[in-house]
């Protein structure tokens, strides 16, 4: 899609980095701060979390078109045609909130170091895309340290995208539209120290920039690791595990209609099935389980509370399938759905820490008891902030290490419809579980001893689940996840 690098411009490992502080760089996106250089992906991921299955068929489909378009016509064209095939009819609010929760991810994963090396030594970052500046404003604002993003501006009318551009074709920012832009932002005498790009049509905006430097293709340059951005991404939305490519979209809407009667199999098997089979069905099925540790047997005076970390609302369904037995579970909320075909008992707690003791309390008094001190689920190899209520209830604490594998759809879900999450989980080709279970609490290191409080004890246990599984502990709680996904606390409507 790229023409190769001219030679007045340098290659950007050309470029040092050093004493930087004080210098404006503009970069391009794709194929320049970013390693791929084709937008597809971003594009389908905003038509199947915003626009459902039927928005990412119609972009598939249209994708031909657009590249055609792209290569014969003009670099508009083509992204014209990705724009309103995405867009048109769409809620603002829903793409807005899908670049806020999903997209990050996804961009930052795929960073080019080299361009990053130049990009984050700059004291005052500029971007300019093609792309729609709604969609990747989060990204470079939220996690990237842009100050200034200038991008496509989509039309809209009564808060839906109507598919096409402000200002028509000129609208959309390629070659002179991007010098266009810079100096419209900066001033017409501007004259930043460096600017980034990977194609013809970035030198216009290249040309005012003291210095330029060409990002060259380079298939085997490997991103940036999560350690080396400044800001890491804990919190992120959506099903889609894999960045969908246009073979990897194709092999998802093929995959729909056999992977949904599969899960309702797999469902339907860990619902009506006594416990003790449930393992060797799932097994059957293809829902690898895997289980470590030594479980203990049942207690015949007061239950053992099984501390579990929190990846998918079906942790304590697997807890209870590598016990071979069902153990109840407090949950702060889930779907009436989840209810319903739960193979175990769920009690919903009240967030009333009187009440909620007293219920925890008379639970353990029948037998064992499950609980996820997290509160909701982290996807990344993270810990969220363990609450300390269950470890003043009882000193017969069991932590149990939670991790699960998805190769094609995430289990979890902070917005849309939360009774689908079991099912999107059991939609994968081949998920798997694996259930650790730790030793049991040392009567001294709970607060029966009376030498560690409640905190004390749930930040005990959130390490050793941690060192487990080689996560990391975190303070971040419920509130700040659902903050940063769904603009809200996350005590309104369910929750995971």
């Amino acid at each position: 899609m790229a023409t190769a690098a001219p030679a007045k411009f340098p290659t950007v490992d050309n470029c040092d980095s050093t004493g930087r502080e004080n210098h404006t760089v503009v970069a391009d996106m794709d194929g320049t701060l970013l390693i791929g250089r084709s937008s597809f992906p971003y594009f389908a991921l905003v038509a199947f979390e915003a626009g459902g299955v039927l928005r990412l068929l119609l972009l598939l489909l249209a994708s031909p078109l657009a590249a055609i378009l792209y290569h014969l016509v003009s670099e508009r064209a083509g992204i014209q045609v990705l724009i309103f095939s995405t867009f048109a009819g769409m809620r603002v609010a829903d793409i807005e909130s899908v670049a806020r929760a999903v997209l990050p991810k996804f961009y930052t994963a795929d960073l080019h170091p080299e361009s990053w090396r130049v990009f984050s030594a700059c004291g005052r970052r500029v971007v300019l895309t093609a792309n729609p500046r709604v969609m990747v404003e989060p990204t470079l604002r939220g996690f990237l340290g842009a100050d200034l993003v200038l991008g496509t501006e989509i039309a809209a009318f009564r808060g839906r995208a109507t598919g096409f551009v402000k200002g028509g074709a000129a609208g959309v920012l390629v070659g002179e539209s991007k010098a266009h832009a810079l100096r419209g932002a900066l001033g017409e005498d501007c004259q930043p120290e460096i600017g980034l790009g990977d194609r013809r049509t970035d030198e216009p905006f290249m040309a005012l920039c003291k210095e330029g430097f060409m990002v060259p293709p380079d298939p085997e340059v490997r991103p940036v690791s999560a350690d080396n951005l400044p800001r890491p991404v804990v919190f992120h939305d959506g099903r889609l595990v894999q960045k969908p490519t246009p073979l990897t979209a194709l092999l998802t809407l093929l995959w729909l209609p056999v992977g949904f009667p599969l899960a309702c199999l797999r469902v339907a098997a860990g619902s009506l099935l006594p416990m003790p089979l449930v393992y060797h069905a799932f097994t059957a099925l293809g829902v690898r389980v895997t289980v470590r540790g030594n479980p203990p047997p049942p207690s015949s005076s007061s239950g053992v509370l099984f501390v579990c970390s929190h990846r998918t609302l079906l942790d304590p369904i697997f807890l209870s399938a590598a016990l071979g037995r069902p153990v109840p579970a407090v949950v702060y909320s889930v779907s009436r759905l989840s209810e319903l075909i739960s193979p175990i008992r769920t009690v919903r707690l009240s967030r009333d820490r009187a009440a909620d003791a007293a219920m925890i309390r008379k639970l353990l008094a029948e037998g064992d008891l499950a609980i996820c001190p997290e509160g909701t689920t982290c996807r990344e190899p993270f810990l969220l902030r363990f609450s300390a209520l269950f470890a003043e209830l009882t000193d017969e604490i069991v932590p149990v290490a939670m991790v699960n594998r998805m190769g094609m759809f995430h289990g979890t879900a902070a917005r849309g419809w939360k009774g689908m999450d079991p099912f999107y989980f059991f939609m994968n080709p081949s998920p798997a579980y694996e259930v650790t279970f730790l030793s049991k609490l040392p009567a001294e290191l709970t607060c029966g001893s009376g030498r560690k409080s409640g905190h004390e004890v749930a930040n005990y246990i959130q390490r050793v689940i941690a060192a487990t599984v080689s996560y990391e502990c975190t303070s971040f709680t419920r509130k700040d996840k659902y903050r940063a996904l769904a603009g809200n606390d996350g005590i309104v409507g369910v929750a995971s």
